[in-house]
């Protein structure tokens, strides 16, 4: 069986690791030096639930709550990573933003996207509290995970999570049970 071609963008505000927490996924390393992403995008294939995908990962320029996103971040991309980094409140804030505008644009609830918490190994630096990601996610009604690209902590877990939502959401799957749909 071929492998699923599926799309993911990783969105959040500057420096919050998004770079990073691809690299660490597609290379097996973590690069340390900052240099503002413009956009990039990696390939990698994956086995995901006994499923072949061919991964387009497109590594986006950090976002603020005024930046105007492409149309193209919302053309054919299958699941979003929202990042936030646990040090910093700002990018917390913008990660909310950029939700917003994803929702707006799709115009679904229904969206593949995982939140994640960047940077756990600053556990000093830290005021996001992990508690703090959960219920935001849970208002979403999205996955959560907390990860450190640079401790290769939970990297892997991001691109299966949001895989498994995208079958999950292709299938016709909800995380909800027991609500009703009026049509």
């Amino acid at each position: 069986m071929p492998p699923k071609e599926r799309k993911i963008a990783f969105m959040g505000f500057r420096s919050v690791g998004k770079s990073s927490l691809i690299i660490q996924y597609v290379e097996n390393q973590f690069v340390d030096s900052y240099d503002p992403t413009i956009e990039n995008t990696f390939s990698k294939t994956t086995r995901v639930g006994g499923q072949d995908y061919e991964l387009h990962v497109i590594d986006t320029a950090g976002q603020d709550e005024y930046s105007v996103i492409p149309q193209s971040y919302f053309i054919n991309i299958n699941g979003y990573v929202l990042v936030y980094s646990v040090n910093s409140q700002k990018s917390f804030e913008v990660v909310k933003h950029v939700y917003d505008k994803i929702i707006d644009m799709k115009g679904r609830i229904t969206v593949p996207i995982v939140l994640v918490g960047n940077k756990k190994d600053l556990r000093f630096e830290r005021v996001i509290s992990e508690e703090e990601g959960r219920r935001l996610a849970e208002s979403w009604k999205v996955p959560f995970l907390e990860a450190s690209a640079k401790e290769n902590s939970s990297v892997k877990d991001i691109f299966d999570t949001i895989l498994n939502t995208m079958r999950q959401k292709e299938n016709g799957e909800t995380q909800e049970k027991g609500s009703c749909v009026l049509s």
